[in-house]
C-alpha cells in the first residue's frame, strides 16, 4: 500500500510528510500505551496484495492489516529503580509483570491526579547510564532517552544526539513533579524484632485482653479465665497479626465477629482462651526497655493498622493511652519524622499527626510497612511539587548497563517517586516517503477497515482461493494488534471463503486468536510460523530491543503445538560471527525442539538499504571488531551474505537438524517456481487435494505426511 493507493483528493498541506496525499486517512491517534507511536488509521481500497511476478516470494498473495512496526521496544530505568503500586505499595521495576496495576496520572480540568494505571508492556535493552540527583537525595539512573515530568512539561534526560531535531532536556535547577524518594527506605524485610513490635502496637491499640476469676458451676471455688481477642475489619491486618502469633507459637481461631450493617463493615476476630497463648501474648506485648529500631519500625506499623487513619492529606494515629503515645512519639522522633501532637479531646483522645506533606507520609509508608491497604490510597490526589526535587546533577555515568521500562494505560508511572513517562527507542528501516530511520517504528499505518475489505475481495468471483500469506512485510501481531484487534476479522473471512493461509509473526499475541485458527484449519490450511532470530538475552535486547524474548516466543510455539499445530520455526537471520557458532546454534534447535516445532527455516543475516545502514552503525557501536568482516562479507551495496558463506552454514545446520529430529531446509533452498511445502500442517486436518500458485509453489494435502525439506 503505497502513499499514492490512498490518493483520493486533494493534497493536504498540514500533513506530515509523505501524508499530503492520504485522503482515505480517518485519524491519526496517539495513545499513552504506545508512547511515542503515531497511529495512522486509514480506510484501504484493497487488501489482498499480488506479489509481482519479479519477486522471489514463493507465494502470491499477502494481506498486510499494518505497514510499519509497533515492536519498537520502550525502555530507559534501571531495574532497581521503585514502582509505585495502585494499592500505595513499592515493588522493584524488575519485579513489575504485564497486567499489573500500577500508579500513573492523568489530567482532570486543570489538575494532574494521580490515577490507577494497567502495566501493558515491558521490555529490557541495554544502554548508556545517566544518573540523575535531586535535591532531596533522590537519584535516578535512566537512559538519555527517558523522559520526567517537570513544572514546565516533559523532558528528556539529555539532549537530542547531534543531527537529530531538537528536543526539551533536563538542567540543573529544573523541579520534576511528584514526591521524591530522599531517604526512604524501601524493601525492608520482616524481623523477629519487627514483628514483636508490630503484635505491640496492634494488640495494645485494638486488642483485648481479660483474666479474671469466675465462680465454678458447682460452687466448689473459683477458676481462673484467660481470653485474648482481635476483632478487625480489614483483613490484611487480622492475617498478619495470626501470623505473626504463629511465627511467636501462639495459635488462634478465628471467626465472624460481627456481620455487615448499612453503615458498618464486616468484622471477624481471631482469638485464644488458654493460658499459655495468654501468658506468651502478655510476654510478647511487654514495652522494651530500649526499643531496637526494628521493634519501633513494626511498632509504628501496628499501631497505625490499629489506630491510625490517613485521610484529606493527613496522616494521624490516635489513642487514650498516654504510654502509647509516648511509644508512637519516640519511635518517630528514632526515625526523625516532623509530627504535631494535638491537644487532648474531653473524651481522651490524643492524636499525633505527621508533617511534611505526601514525601513524608509516603516515607513513613515505605518504612514501616503497614498492612491495611486502603489507608494507603493515592488515587485522585493531586500531583503537586511540594518536595525539594530540584535537580542537582545529571552525571553520564560512562557504562552501558541493563534497563527496562514499561509501557501503561495512563501512557506514565511513578519511579522513585517521580512522575516518569513511557519511552520509544529506535527506528531502523525506510518506509515509503517516511523517514528512513524511526518513523517506521513510530508511524504505523493501520488499515482498519482491511477485514470488511477482504472479505468483499474474497467474495469475487475470479478468486480461486490460492493460499494467502500474513506477516512477510509487518508482523500481524505486532504490538499494535492489541489495540486494533484486526486479525481475528481476517482470519474469519479468509476461513468462510476457503482460502487456505499461512502465519508468520514475532508476536505472542497470535495466543489469543489460537481458539479461532484451530476452528479455522477444521475448514481450511492453516499454517502457523514463528520467527525467532536470537536465543541469547543479552543480544536479543540489543538487536531486537521491541520484540518479546526468545522463551517467550517459544511458549507460544508451545501453545500453539497443544491447540494441534505443527509450527515451523524460522531461525533467521542467523548473524554472522554473533549467533553461527555450533553452540550457539546447537542451543536454539534444542530449544526449538522442546517446544514442539517440527520444522525450521533458516538463513543468514540479509541487510537491505535502509536497515544496512542502521545495522552496520549499531555494529560499529557493539562490536567495532566486526566492521571489517562485515565490510568484506557485504561490500558496496550487496545485501545477501556470500554463497561461500551460505555453504558453510548449510554445514553446520543440517547435521545439527538431523542430530534433533527436525525437519528443516535454508531459506534460498527453493527458489520460486519449484514445490515448496506450506509453512505447518495441523495435524488432523482433512483438507484434500493440492493447492498450487500462479508460479508452480504447490502446498501439500495437510492430511499427508508431512516431506522432508532437504
Amino acid at each position: 500500500m503505497r502513499w499514492q493507493g490512498q490518493e483520493l483528493g486533494v493534497a493536504d498541506a498540514a500533513a506530515l510528510p509523505g501524508l499530503e496525499h492520504l485522503n482515505g486517512l480517518v485519524q491519526s491517534v496517539t495513545t499513552p500505551e504506545f508512547a511515542g507511536v503515531t497511529f495512522h488509521e486509514v480506510l484501504c481500497k484493497t487488501a489482498l496484495n499480488h506479489v509481482p511476478g519479479a519477486s522471489a516470494m514463493p507465494f502470491d498473495w499477502t494481506v498486510n492489516p499494518y505497514r510499519g512496526c509497533s515492536h519498537a521496544c520502550v525502555y530507559c530505568l534501571d531495574p532497581s529503580t521503585m514502582i509505585l503500586m495502585a494499592d500505595g505499595r513499592s515493588k522493584a521495576l524488575r519485579d513489575i509483570a504485564v497486567g499489573d496495576q500500577v500508579t500513573g496520572t492523568r489530567r482532570e480540568g486543570s489538575y494532574r491526579r494521580y490515577a490507577a494505571a494497567t502495566v501493558s508492556a515491558k521490555w529490557s535493552t541495554r544502554k548508556r547510564a545517566h544518573r540523575v540527583l535531586l535535591a532531596d537525595g533522590t537519584e535516578l539512573i535512566a537512559s538519555a532517552d527517558h523522559r520526567f515530568l517537570t513544572e514546565r512539561g516533559w523532558k528528556y534526560v539529555r539532549p537530542a544526539p547531534s543531527g537529530s531535531p531538537q528536543r526539551p532536556f533536563l538542567t540543573t535547577n529544573n523541579k520534576l513533579l511528584g514526591f521524591g524518594m530522599g531517604s526512604m527506605t524501601t524493601g525492608l524485610l520482616e524481623s523477629d524484632a519487627y514483628r514483636t513490635g508490630y503484635l505491640s502496637g496492634m494488640i495494645r491499640g485494638d486488642g483485648m485482653m481479660l483474666r479474671r476469676a469466675y465462680p465454678r458451676s458447682n460452687g466448689r471455688g473459683t477458676y481462673m479465665a484467660h481470653r485474648f481477642r482481635l476483632a478487625l475489619a480489614d483483613p490484611e491486618a487480622l492475617d498478619r497479626s495470626r501470623r505473626y502469633l504463629a511465627a511467636c507459637g501462639v495459635t488462634t481461631n478465628r471467626r465472624v465477629f460481627a456481620e455487615a450493617t448499612a453503615g458498618r463493615r464486616a468484622m471477624d476476630a481471631i482469638f485464644t482462651s488458654r493460658a499459655t497463648d495468654y501468658e506468651a501474648i502478655t510476654s510478647i506485648v511487654t514495652w522494651p526497655e530500649s526499643p531496637a529500631p526494628e521493634w519501633s519500625r513494626g511498632f509504628l506499623a501496628g499501631v497505625f493498622d490499629a489506630e491510625g487513619s490517613c485521610s484529606r492529606g493527613i496522616l494521624r494515629i490516635s489513642n487514650k493511652d498516654p504510654q502509647i503515645i509516648a511509644a508512637i512519639q519516640s519511635s518517630l522522633v528514632a526515625f526523625g519524622f516532623d509530627f504535631a501532637t494535638e491537644p487532648v479531646r474531653p473524651n481522651g483522645v490524643t492524636s499525633i499527626y505527621l508533617r511534611g506533606g505526601l514525601p513524608a507520609r509516603r516515607r513513613f509508608f515505605e518504612l514501616v510497612q503497614p498492612a491495611i491497604t486502603r489507608k494507603l490510597d493515592l488515587l485522585g490526589v493531586a500531583v503537586k511539587s511540594d518536595a525539594p526535587l530540584r535537580i542537582v546533577s545529571i552525571e553520564d555515568l560512562g557504562e552501558t548497563v541493563d534497563m527496562i521500562d514499561i509501557t501503561t494505560s495512563t501512557g506514565d508511572f511513578i519511579a522513585n517517586g517521580v512522575v516518569s513517562h513511557n519511552c520509544f527507542a529506535r527506528g531502523t528501516h525506510e518506509y515509503l516517503e517516511l523517514d528512513a530511520g524511526r518513523d517506521f517504528d513510530s508511524q504505523v499505518i493501520v488499515k482498519i477497515n482491511v477485514a470488511e475489505v477482504l472479505e468483499k475481495e474474497l467474495r469475487r468471483g475470479s478468486w480461486a482461493q490460492p493460499p494467502v500469506m500474513l506477516g512477510t512485510n509487518t508482523d500481524p501481531y505486532q504490538r499494535a494488534e492489541g489495540r486494533y484487534k484486526l486479525m481475528p476479522g481476517i482470519v474469519s473471512a479468509l476461513t468462510e471463503s476457503g482460502t487456505p493461509f499461512s502465519i508468520l509473526t514475532k508476536g505472542t499475541l497470535m495466543r489469543r486468536d489460537l481458539p479461532l485458527l484451530r476452528d479455522a484449519a477444521q475448514s481450511v490450511r492453516v499454517s502457523l510460523a514463528m520467527s525467532i532470530a536470537v536465543f541469547d538475552d543479552e543480544l536479543q535486547h540489543l538487536v531486537e530491543p521491541g520484540t518479546p524474548t526468545a522463551t517467550a516466543r517459544l511458549d507460544t510455539v508451545r501453545a500453539a503445538t497443544e491447540a494441534g499445530f505443527r509450527v515451523t520455526v524460522f531461525l533467521m537471520p542467523i548473524i554472522p560471527h554473533l549467533t553461527d557458532s555450533i553452540a550457539a546454534i546447537d542451543d536454539a534447535l534444542s530449544r526449538i525442539k522442546a517446544a514442539g516445532a517440527t520444522r525450521v527455516v533458516y538463513g543468514a543475516l540479509h541487510l537491505r538499504p535502509g536497515a544496512k545502514q542502521w545495522f552496520m552503525q549499531w555494529l560499529g557501536q557493539q562490536h567495532p571488531e566486526l566492521v571489517s568482516s562485515y565490510l568484506g562479507l557485504y561490500p558496496g551495496a550487496s545485501a545477501q551474505a556470500p554463497k561461500a558463506y551460505r555453504a558453510w552454514l548449510a554445514k553446520r545446520v543440517r547435521p545439527l537438524l538431523r542430530v534433533h529430529g527436525l525437519d528443516g531446509r535454508a531459506e534460498d533452498d527453493h527458489p520460486r517456481g519449484n514445490p515448496v511445502a506450506g509453512l505447518a500442517a495441523r495435524s488432523d486436518a482433512r483438507a484434500s487435494g493440492i493447492v498450487t500458485t500462479s508460479r508452480g509453489r504447490a502446498a501439500a494435502s495437510a492430511a499427508a505426511e508431512a516431506p522432508r525439506l532437504f
